[in-house]
């Protein structure tokens, strides 16, 4: 892989995995997929293009002082979308700072030129979770980032599947409420809009929830629903429905084996699956939709990490 081994060992893989609410960066294992090194800043998302690459700046300047740095082959870059793989730029939803930034452009400044491969974020979890994770052995397989924004992406046919410009499988911008709120993307009733942390939390307060120690976020929805909390409850519930409606639309045009759930939302567990699996079965009534497996995700914070580093590499070797 990526130039089999140095002197010093297997090669590595700068990952960076950018989200709304913060950017994370490490040295993967090419062979491996070990994570090494892992830097997280804020993303500074409601500041400039300046501020929010000098999060990035900050990440990889420190990942740069590692002793293991000289054996560096490969830049995998995660980020929220839309993106355009093909010239290197990010439009995020969640980044207003950031619209049509060359991104690659930009980052290979600060790692003296290493060539760089850009990845959703959704399809960067579908490649960790296929390579080392929950769809490890499946064909066809639906895996999803619930957290700030939702992202998704596929693998069909054993393999990754990014699409023409690396937006495949962005499901949170497609559409399951059609008289639904607009939304930041420009659409309307997208599934981001009901089934994100951000929608959790303000679904909540608007029925009339008052947040607890962990103030008004996903988590602190999670702890009152944990506690019997009726509108907590009814949140969670509510973007359980919309995931499963998407979910559901996804699977009937394409045909999945299964659909993997990770991001912060996932940490709830069956406050969001459990509603996500009862209404799954009202959706998904064909005979080959009906019993798709829905799975949590196995490879947790890392995800976004080993995946950039998974897309990259495959990317390079296909």
């Amino acid at each position: 892989m990526l130039g089999g081994r140095t002197a010093d060992g297997q090669a590595l893989v700068l990952a960076v995995d950018i989200g709304g609410t913060k950017i994370a960066g490490a040295l993967v294992g090419a062979e491996d997929g070990e994570v090494r090194h892992r830097v997280d800043r804020p993303t500074r998302a409601g500041g400039s293009a300046g501020q929010v690459f000098g999060s990035l700046a900050e990440v990889v300047g420190e990942l740069r002082a590692s002793a293991e740095w000289d054996r560096v082959r490969l830049v995998g870059v995660g980020s929220a979308g839309p993106l355009d793989t093909l010239r290197g730029t990010v439009s995020p939803v969640n980044i207003p700072g950031w619209r049509d930034f060359p991104l690659l452009g930009e980052l290979a400044g600060l790692t003296g030129g290493l060539p760089g491969v850009l990845t959703g974020d959704g399809v960067a979890m579908a490649a960790a979770e296929h390579w080392r994770g929950a769809a490890r052995g499946f064909g066809n397989a639906l895996c999803m980032v619930v957290s700030t924004g939702v992202g998704g992406g596929l693998v069909l046919g054993g393999a990754l599947y990014p699409g023409p410009s690396g937006n495949a499988g962005h499901i949170g911008h497609i559409s399951v409420d059609l008289d639904g709120d607009p939304c930041a993307c420009g659409g309307r009733g997208c599934l981001e809009g009901l089934a994100s942390g951000t929608a959790i939390a303000r679904r909540a307060l608007a029925a009339g929830w008052r947040p607890g120690p962990a103030g008004a976020s996903a988590v602190g929805v999670a702890e009152s629903a944990r506690a019997g909390d009726a509108r907590a409850l009814a949140a969670f519930a509510r973007a359980g429905q919309a995931l499963a409606a998407g979910i559901a639309a996804t699977a009937t045009l394409v045909e999945l084996d299964v659909v993997v759930i990770g991001g912060g939302v996932a940490h709830a567990g069956e406050l969001l699956l459990g509603p996500l699996r009862a209404r799954l079965a009202e959706y998904a009534t064909l005979s080959y939709v009906r019993g798709l497996r829905i799975e949590p995700a196995e490879l947790g914070a890392d995800a976004g990490l080993v995946g950039a580093a998974a897309a990259a590499l495959w990317a390079t070797e296909k």
